[in-house]
C-alpha cells in the first residue's frame, strides 16, 4: 500500500515538473518563468526523497540537499537579474 501511494506521488510529481517545463518554455513574462525553475527545483527534491524512500537507503540525502541549495541560489540569482539586468554589480558601473 506505501509503495502504491509513493508511486502515484511520484507520477503526480513528473507531470507537474512536464506541465512547469511548458511554463517556463511557454511563459508569458519573466517572472512566470522564475516561479516555474523555483518550484521545479522544489518538485525534484520532492521526487528525489520519494525515490530514496522506495529504496529504502540514505544515499540521496546528499543530492537533495545540493539541490535544494542550488534552487535557492539560482531563484535568488534570477530575480535579481529581473529586477536590475545585472546579475554581478561592479563599482565601476553606474
Amino acid at each position: 500500500m506505501k509503495e502504491t501511494i509513493m508511486l502515484v506521488a511520484l507520477t503526480l510529481f513528473m507531470i507537474a515538473i512536464a506541465i512547469l517545463l511548458y511554463r517556463v518554455i511557454m511563459g508569458p513574462s519573466m517572472p512566470d518563468r522564475a516561479i516555474a525553475l523555483d518550484t521545479i527545483g522544489v518538485n525534484l527534491i520532492s521526487a528525489i526523497a520519494i525515490v530514496s524512500i522506495l529504496l529504502n537507503t540514505k544515499a540521496f540525502l546528499e543530492a537533495i540537499l545540493i539541490l535544494g541549495i542550488l534552487a535557492f541560489i539560482g531563484t535568488i540569482a534570477f530575480s535579481k537579474y529581473i529586477e536590475r539586468g545585472v546579475i554581478v554589480e561592479r563599482k565601476g558601473d553606474n
